[in-house]
């Protein structure tokens, strides 16, 4: 990646607390239910070492098989139920806010774009992922 590369933001809105968000975020047994971008994928596995040079990985998995990837991640600071930062393998840096106001949580993530793909793929895959987030998030 390039210094001039813009990073990408994308976020949401949730109907509830910041407590309840975060758990559903950060939690292994909560990852595997939302960490996936279309019906049509799932993460099968999910685990999290929540500190600063913890790490995180996830298993996305296309549910016929055909295709899937380890996501893995090295975390920066931690600062529980505000933020987190953390560095992927190959440099990127990703920070995901948590921004509580009255019975909502704002969840925004900012995230340093990858070389391999178009700027809006990219956006609109981790938006996918965001948005299946809310839908888990609210429901549970």
């Amino acid at each position: 990646m390039t210094p001039s590369t813009t990073p990408i933001t994308i976020e949401t809105t949730i109907a509830a607390p910041a407590a309840k968000v975060w758990a559903a975020w950060t939690d292994p047994a909560h990852i595997t239910k939302w960490n996936f971008a279309a019906d049509d994928w799932c993460c099968p596995s999910a685990s999290n070492d929540l500190r600063v040079g913890g790490k995180y990985s996830a298993r996305m998995e296309a549910k016929d098989g055909s295709f899937g990837f380890d996501f893995e991640a090295t975390y920066d600071e931690v600062t529980p139920e505000k933020s987190m930062t953390y560095t992927m393998p190959d440099g990127r840096v990703v920070t995901t806010t948590f921004d509580e106001a009255s019975d909502t949580t704002t969840v925004k993530t900012v995230f340093d774009p990858e070389s391999e793909n178009p700027i809006e793929m990219q956006r609109e895959g981790w938006q996918a992922i965001l948005n299946s987030f809310k839908r888990y998030a609210e429901a549970a």
